[in-house]
């Protein structure tokens, strides 16, 4: 075997060696579009180098190429279909190679490779490996823009680093407002911010600077633990339009549900991760079983009214106005009269961590039952409907074919799948499948990294490790204090 460095590898991620495939005795069948796939995703070489050391932005305005055959950018420029003049014989060509030759020699290269999946080690297929690299090379592409982070917690400053991580740069996370924009002015770049920690001084200087603002906030499927407690995301969602939960702007996620043409293979790959999500019991938090579900009553319809953090920016942004929990209550029993009602106070309030308590006595005038402890998807799994304000409940439910009635506008509002009593954007208002909206809302719109190799990946690599409670969490040490934290809080509050 020639000691070539394989066309397909990985970049060279700092936190872990990712192998995608080694050398192999025995060929592997391609995929008979397999030059055509890899053209399109721009992979292969030291695709995640910048400017003219990536071999494809080299080779984009090239109208020829004269290399030596060991070069792999014959390879390349072959795949491309460009004339190449092979100077000197090698692995990918020799001199006086007609365009077929050099495309056959490229394709056999690829096929004396083993295709491994770098977060289990087993064998993996081709068309995996092409669309992981492409997702590892859009997602550095798109990282390239970001000069400096401000507003960042310091225990998920290392998953940050991870999620915008650009090869040969450790990405500066600053506290200063004035210190974010000085860096973003001398880079050109944007400041990626988390919406909720940065000032409104900070937003303000930056347009005027005309600095871009990249929002960065926790994905759907986040971890197994709660923020307040201190468990670093697994998933965030990185947006250079606005964000998700405010609907006065457009968001990356907006645009997606608008405009992304919904492939069979998309939509099929969607509906399995739900099917996957549902099964498994996973929801934002949590994954598998938790306390016991009550007893609901027979013969009424069950409704569930999951509460909110009253002072979090989705209520803020989205809500139309409507912050309180018990506000909401009254309304879900006003159009629900003879349901059952069954209310979820949140978590991080219950904890003492954040605003928005109904003592007991008054959330039971208008509820029937207060559910406490366990996981989301047990509940959802039992009950009819959902009402709520902003909540990611909501999207759940619906991925748990639940009536979902919305009383502000989230983000899965206006598709055409929810009973929307908010006002909806005009932005929106095209008709989705459920399986385009998960496709929007889990794959194409969040970033995910793996919690065991710390590799960006796939959102269906996170969801298994869930599953299998393989998500270690490095700070763990901290938990039981923000516990004794929110007790006392919650004491003199």
């Amino acid at each position: 075997m020639s000691a070539l460095p394989l066309l397909l590898r990985a970049p060279p991620f700092p936190q872990a060696s990712a192998v995608v495939a080694e050398p192999s005795a025995t060929p592997v069948a391609l995929p008979a579009n397999a030059l055509d796939m890899l053209s399109d995703a721009r992979v292969g070489g030291a695709f995640w180098a910048d400017g003219a050391h990536d071999p494809w932005t080299a080779l984009a305005t090239a109208t020829r190429l004269a290399a030596h055959g060991d070069d792999e950018q014959v390879a390349i420029a072959a795949i491309l279909g460009l004339p190449v003049e092979v100077l000197s014989s090698g692995r990918y060509g020799h001199p006086g190679d007609k365009p077929e030759t050099l495309r056959e020699r490229a394709r056999q290269a690829l096929a004396d490779i083993r295709y491994i999946d770098p977060f289990t080690g087993a064998s993996a297929t081709f068309a995996t490996t092409v669309a992981l690299l492409a997702q590892w090379r859009r997602e550095i592409e798109a990282n390239r823009a970001v000069s400096v982070a401000s507003g960042m917690a310091w225990w998920k400053r290392d998953e940050i680093r991870r999620f915008l991580w650009v090869p040969g740069r450790k990405l500066p996370i600053v506290s200063r407002a004035t210190a974010a924009l000085k860096v973003a002015r001398k880079h050109g770049g944007a400041v990626a911010i988390w919406p909720s920690r940065v000032s409104p001084e900070l937003i303000a200087k930056a347009r005027e600077q005309g600095t871009g603002l990249v929002r960065v906030e926790d994905g759907f499927v986040r971890s197994v633990g709660l923020g307040s407690n201190l468990v670093p995301p697994s998933s965030v969602v990185v947006d250079a339009r606005g964000i998700h939960f405010d609907p006065s702007a457009p968001s990356d996620l907006e645009h997606i549900l608008a405009t992304t043409g919904f492939s069979p293979d998309l939509t099929k790959r969607a509906a399995t991760l739900r099917e996957t999500i549902v099964s498994a019991g996973i929801s934002k938090y949590s994954a598998g079983g938790g306390s016991p579900v009550p007893q609901r009553a027979e013969g009424r319809r069950l409704v569930l009214v999951p509460a909110q953090v009253e002072d979090d920016m989705s209520v803020l942004a989205g809500g139309g106005g409507l912050h309180s929990n018990l506000e909401l209550l009254k309304r879900v029993r006003a159009l629900e009269p003879e349901a059952e009602i069954w209310f979820r106070p949140h978590p991080d309030v219950d904890a003492g961590h954040r605003k928005g308590a109904v003592p007991d006595a008054d959330a039971l005038q208008f509820a029937d039952r207060i559910v406490r402890g366990g996981g989301m998807a047990a509940l959802l799994n039992v009950v009819d409907a959902v009402h709520c304000n902003t909540s990611l409940t909501g999207f759940e439910a619906l991925m748990r074919g639940r009536d979902v009635t919305c009383h502000g506008t989230p983000f899965y509002a206006g598709w055409g799948l929810t009973r929307d009593l908010g006002a909806v954007p005009d932005r929106r208002g095209r008709k989705l499948t459920l399986d385009e909206l998960v496709a929007g809302v889990l794959i194409l719109y969040p970033r995910y990294l793996d919690p065991v190799t710390g590799l960006p990946c796939p959102p269906e690599v996170l969801v298994s490790r869930m599953a299998s409670a393989a998500t270690p969490n490095r700070i763990g040490w901290v938990a039981p204090l923000r516990r004794w934290q929110g007790r006392f809080m919650a004491y003199w509050r």
